[in-house]
């Protein structure tokens, strides 16, 4: 039960995160390229390598990670949005904005996890000593 509730919160929580953080960037612009999507995946791909080097220097428990990266951010990010917008942008011949959110969200967002992973990983062990 307590694993459901984690996933239930997290993903609530994660949720409303995604939703207002990607329409404050989208009504900030009015570019067909979706920002909005496009920041809230890179911000979670590099929240999401941060956490997992903090479960393995922590040994952070099963419900907290349920909570954190199933719930959380798996609320959070949204790859189903990103391929929507794709299309979309597809179907509106913005050939060269669809490649973009592409290139962008993959290439940077596996960039990030690395970067976020190794980065506090390191500096977790320095200031902990794990």
């Amino acid at each position: 039960m307590i694993k459901i509730l984690s996933l239930a919160l997290g993903g609530a929580i994660g949720t409303l995160s995604r939703y207002y953080i990607s329409e404050f960037i989208s009504t900030a612009n009015s570019h067909p390229i979706p920002f909005g999507t496009i920041i809230v995946n890179l911000i979670g791909s590099f929240i999401i390598g941060a956490l997992w080097a903090s479960t393995e220097i922590f040994h952070i428990g099963d419900n907290y990670r349920i909570f954190m990266f199933t719930g959380l951010l798996g609320g959070f990010t949204t790859f189903s949005s990103f391929a929507l917008e794709t299309m979309n942008l597809l179907n509106q011949g913005n050939i060269k904005y669809a490649f973009i959110n592409i290139l962008v969200t993959n290439i940077t967002g596996i960039i990030l996890v690395f970067l976020s992973y190794y980065s506090f990983r390191y500096l977790l062990k320095i200031i902990f000593g794990n």
